[in-house]
């Protein structure tokens, strides 16, 4: 069976809770919300967050296979007009048993290629927990850079982790696709 690559929309609503719950729960420090809030939440908040209607600030994309979703990255787009220009990615996740399988890569690589089409965006920023080099060797490998660290920027029990902020400059991409 072939994995696409494609925009989520709210028919995918259950798929992409199960997936970002099991993420929540399997992966607590990478991740700002926690699975207890999410889990409270009614399906029809994650149908929102799939709507491709006019006032969508955000846009998922998801690996399909068949009626599953192997995993998952968003895109934020900044609203306010002295920030208009910055976007976010987010909720990047695919489980332990689909990696290895260029997902990631496919995924980031869509995300990218979306925030191109938006000619009021100059970048993309995300955070990475610091110490993941597999997911930031990811985001560099796709033309993100570091710009900083934020220590105790999640709490995960009693303990923090630090975030490391990353960030792609969609003029310098664009000729690649």
């Amino acid at each position: 069976m072939t994995t696409t690559i494609k925009r989520l929309t709210p028919e995918y609503a259950s798929a992409y809770r199960a997936l970002m719950l099991e993420a929540y729960a399997l992966h607590p420090d990478a991740f700002t919300s926690d699975v207890a809030e999410r889990e409270a939440l009614p399906i029809s908040w994650w149908e929102q967050r799939l709507s491709a209607g006019p006032d969508a600030t955000e846009v998922v994309f998801g690996a399909v296979e068949g009626e599953s979703v192997l995993g998952v990255a968003g895109l934020s787009v900044e609203r306010r007009k002295k920030a208009r220009h910055k976007s976010t990615l987010f909720g990047m996740y695919v489980p332990h048993a689909c990696r290895g399988k260029g997902i990631g890569q496919d995924l980031v690589r869509r995300v990218l290629s979306h925030a191109r089409t938006q000619p009021q965006l100059m970048l993309v920023q995300l955070t990475v927990t610091e110490g993941n080099g597999a997911a930031q060797g990811l985001y560099e490998g796709m033309g993100f850079e570091v710009f900083g660290v934020e220590p105790y920027a999640v709490a995960v029990g009693d303990r923090y982790v630090s975030k490391v902020h990353m960030w792609c400059d969609l003029m310098c991409l664009a000729g690649e696709a």
